[in-house]
């Protein structure tokens, strides 16, 4: 049986990786342009956000997209959920330093003029927008025929930028990390907005996009459109009632993304105590005869975002969640080793 990648479906993560650093190569030198003014950067690029000094408080600031997943709204001709997807593609990593999102602006690029389409992207970006408690204060629209090609003519793509604010002695970017310290994991509501590549290339081979698979209890196409959750209230209710050490969106590299949490050396995760993976990707890896490796560093397998505290604050942690209605567990711990290991698998 042929064995998937995620390289074989056309995303090679090693290289991305190395993309990333030679951008921040080219483009660290920038940060010293607004040094000792107004505006200066707090961090190095990187993080699950960008961060600049305001005065009393700093602003967040982060840019995503949906991926791929814009295909299968073409593939199904439904779009009213795909903004949702945006929003929470943002702000969610917004909140990862400890920042409260505020306001966000959309970029839509069209293959043509649609109004239907337009109309259903913005109902999206309206119920995401609310979620979240942000506004939507602007943005842009093209129409690039040249440039973006989708499916019968309904080709888009749509991308965010979100802005947060924060006082800056509340920054959270793992630098407390403490050895002994839970990770609490959050679940997922399915596939998120990453991996899609990968889930496409697999999943298309066999079934149609409107087919339904009885252990999903739905089509492929409606399993996969599922909307990114958005952790926004939950979050920002146990950083006013909680000791938080560190925060973390699951989203592309999966898993193996924690690793920029880790400011200290001689500190890892271990997490040995991962719940049993979603349906969609135990179909993902049984159709693709993935490694569980390769599952654990594109898809967020049912964790969609995590908090490292201290032990004593688990039991007030998954409380929060719960009155949220979401479920949250502890699924490791903070170790004395670097790197992020998961059962008998290292990231």
């Amino acid at each position: 049986m042929k064995k998937f990648t995620y390289a074989k479906a056309g995303v090679n993560l090693d290289e991305v990786s190395k993309i990333h650093k030679d951008i921040m190569k080219q483009l660290h030198d920038t940060l010293k342009l607004r040094k000792g003014k107004f505006g200066r950067a707090l961090m190095g690029i990187g993080h699950y956000a960008s961060i600049i000094d305001i005065g009393d408080k700093a602003l967040t600031i982060h840019a995503d997209g949906v991926g791929t997943k814009v295909l299968i709204a073409q593939m199904m001709d439904k779009y009213d959920t795909i903004g949702i997807d945006c929003i929470a593609m943002n702000v969610n990593d917004i909140i990862c330093l400890g920042s409260e999102p505020i306001a966000l602006i959309d970029y839509l690029a069209l293959e043509k003029p649609n109004r239907e389409i337009v109309k259903g992207i913005m109902r999206g970006l309206a119920k995401g927008a609310e979620e979240a408690q942000i506004s939507i204060v602007g943005g842009e629209t093209a129409i690039m025929p040249d440039v973006i090609k989708g499916i019968d003519g309904k080709g888009f793509d749509l991308v965010g930028l979100a802005v947060g604010v924060v006082d800056k002695d509340k920054v959270i970017d793992g630098k407390n990390l403490e050895h002994g310290d839970v990770v609490i994991g959050i679940d997922s509501s399915g596939i998120h907005s990453n991996g899609l590549s990968l889930a496409r290339k697999v999943l298309l081979q066999r079934y149609k996009i409107d087919q339904f698979i009885p252990e999903l209890g739905k089509s492929i196409g409606e399993e996969l459109l599922t909307p990114t959750r958005i952790y926004v209230k939950p979050v920002l209710k146990l950083l006013k009632k909680c000791e938080v050490h560190g925060l973390a969106h699951i989203t592309g590299g999966a898993f193996s993304k924690l690793k920029r949490l880790l400011m200290k050396p001689k500190i890892g995760f271990l997490l040995d105590n991962m719940p049993e993976p979603l349906p969609i990707f135990q179909l993902i890896q049984k159709e693709g005869n993935i490694s569980k490796r390769e599952m654990y560093r594109t898809f967020n397998m049912g964790i969609g975002f995590c908090v490292f505290s201290p032990m004593s604050e688990e039991d007030r942690i998954v409380k929060i969640f719960a009155d949220y209605g979401m479920v949250a567990r502890t699924i490791g711990k903070v170790i004395e080793k670097y790197g992020v290991i998961i059962g008998d698998i290292s990231l």
